[in-house]
């Protein structure tokens, strides 16, 4: 059992899906990013931003609007494919695309059409040779000549947006979808080639039990997910506006959501799953699973992944790239990105330069949260010895020479951890999600 101590989880953290965080972020200076894009090498991997979905979900903090107007989707398309070309002619010969991952929004927002064209856009441009591609989507809105598609494209990798199988959070999240669209979408994914089916999943929805979280989870296993997020869900109705539609009296507090966790984490580790950081599941065999047996987990945008490139290039409004020394963002609005674009100018306009120092740290931070352990220099461990005495003194960190680890018992408390390395958290008022 996990040890619940509630003056450890107290304050909210990031979950560090980059170093330093989005919260970070400022006015980036101009030609920033385009020496950025010049300087990449090696191995590259691409994110595309589509934000758009038919329903918007109260709970979904994502940059994402409803995909009602055609003249909306193509404005924004074309937009999209002027920016394919304009990164790709900053790109230097050598570089070569091996991942891209389309994400939103739901990709499936879009026709098959036109989504078609957006990927023989990117083949064209970036010259992709068999690239590994994967693809989010919502099941609510998948149909048999999506998935017919996504079959001729050779798409393996693909996600769906589950989040829960009870009837009555489903209402109080504005995600209603019955058991047999998933099933369906799962036999459609399956007779198109996709070998590698990971479902979302959540904790901490108004009005949810254990009991409600060990059904989906019971259910996601039944149906052969290869890989499962569990993410609690993060309530932040200040940055998020259309979570106040979901009433706070209705959520669980915080010892039901640190039990939620620790149920779905050991329900998953005892059927047939092996832990991947904090709240990353994969059968054995897939290669989510391969690179957490190997040491060769890392975490992106995306969260915990087997990519190890260390360029990642988002396209579209609001998507973020990182680079060892950058990290930068698309401007966030479709009508200022599509006006920047038309113009030929590159759209990253925020974001923060990455010091040796953020490098380092964020490193630790990395380590920390995919291994549960990082080699620390001696300055930064005297830093911050004394923030972590009280994890070391309840048996959840362990300090030997220059290695910080988190202990079996201390998992639930790896972002807690994460965020001692983050001098940042010290001075930002900001509000971040809960640690569990």
């Amino acid at each position: 059992m996990w040890p619940y101590y509630p003056e450890l989880l107290a304050t909210p953290v990031p979950r560090y899906t980059s170093y330093p965080t989005a919260a970070e972020f400022g006015p980036l200076e101009p030609g920033l990013y385009a020496q950025a894009l010049e300087d990449a090498a090696g191995d590259v991997s691409l994110y595309v931003h589509i934000p758009f979905c038919e329903k918007i979900c109260f709970y979904c903090g994502c940059n994402t609007a409803a995909a009602g107007r055609r003249q909306r989707l193509e404005s924004y398309l074309d937009a999209l494919h002027q920016e394919i070309e304009l990164v790709a002619a900053r790109l230097p010969r050598g570089t070569r695309v091996r991942r891209v991952a389309f994400g939103g929004g739901s990709p499936n927002a879009l026709s098959p059409v036109d989504f078609v064209r957006l990927v023989d856009s990117l083949f064209v441009a970036f010259a992709l040779a068999d690239p590994v591609i994967s693809i989010e989507l919502d099941p609510r809105s998948l149909t048999a000549e999506w998935t017919k598609t996504i079959g001729a494209i050779g798409i393996e990798r693909a996600s769906m947006g589950v989040q829960t199988f009870a009837a009555h959070c489903q209402q109080a999240i504005g995600r209603v979808q019955g058991e047999d669209e998933i099933v369906r979408s799962v036999d459609w994914l399956r007779g198109a080639g996709v070998t590698s089916l990971n479902f979302d999943l959540m904790y901490g929805l108004p009005g949810q039990t254990l009991h409600d979280l060990e059904d989906s989870l019971q259910r996601t296993r039944v149906l052969g997910a290869d890989r499962i997020a569990l993410f609690g869900y993060a309530h932040v109705p200040h940055l998020v506006p259309r979570q106040r539609a979901i009433p706070e009296d209705n959520l669980p507090g915080q010892q039901e959501r640190f039990e939620m966790a620790e149920r779905g984490y050991f329900y998953l580790a005892t059927h047939g799953y092996t832990p991947v950081g904090f709240d990353h599941f994969a059968k054995p065999g897939d290669p989510l699973a391969s690179a957490a047996l190997g040491g060769k987990v890392h975490r992106n945008f995306q969260g915990f992944t087997d990519d190890a490139s260390q360029a990642l290039i988002g396209l579209g409004a609001s998507a973020i790239s990182s680079f060892p020394q950058l990290l930068a963002q698309n401007v966030k609005e479709a009508g200022p990105y599509r006006m920047m674009v038309s113009g030929g100018l590159l759209p990253a306009n925020r974001g923060i330069e990455r010091s040796a120092e953020d490098r380092y740290r964020g490193a630790v931070i990395e380590r920390l949260l995919c291994e549960g352990s990082a080699r620390v220099g001696a300055r930064l461990l005297h830093q911050v010895r004394g923030a972590l005495t009280p994890f070391v003194e309840r048996d959840l960190v362990s300090i030997t020479d220059d290695r910080v680890t988190i202990d079996p018992l201390g998992l639930p408390y790896a972002r807690t951890i994460a965020a001692l390395f983050d001098p940042h958290r010290q001075q930002s008022a900001r509000r971040f999600s809960s640690a569990v």
